[in-house]
């Protein structure tokens, strides 16, 4: 179910478990800023989501209210677990989605990292 992604941080939600430790995660990648892991429903060969440490909700809560540190070392993961996984060469799909019209399903910013074969149009027409 969509969520309303200006409501405030839940730290109940997920993601803030993972980061936790509190649910498994089959990780593959972890830095200070970020971890990245595989998606237990995956929409493509290599599907995974790459989640700041930091309490945000969305991207624009990202955006709006991490330091300049904190969006640099996110962004800098998400390369590195492209690169890690071989899915630069070849071409990959970065997405974020925010709020209810985005379909983002849980209240943590999270970007979903797809690749492993020709993915198509990138929206349903």
């Amino acid at each position: 179910m969509p969520i309303d992604a200006t409501l405030p941080y839940d730290d109940q939600n997920i993601f803030a478990k993972i980061l936790r430790g509190e649910i498994p995660s089959q990780r593959v990648y972890e830095d200070d800023w970020a971890i990245a892991f595989h998606d237990i429903a995956p929409q493509a060969p290599v599907h995974l989501l790459v989640i700041p440490r930091g309490p945000y909700v969305s991207w624009d809560d990202f955006s709006e209210r991490a330091p300049a540190e904190d969006i640099a070392g996110f962004v800098r993961a998400v390369g590195r677990v492209a690169r890690d996984h071989g899915l630069v060469a070849p071409g990959y799909r970065l997405l974020a989605n925010v709020g209810g019209h985005g379909g983002q399903e849980v209240a943590h910013l999270h970007v979903h990292l797809f690749g492993g074969h020709p993915l198509g149009p990138m929206l349903a027409r």
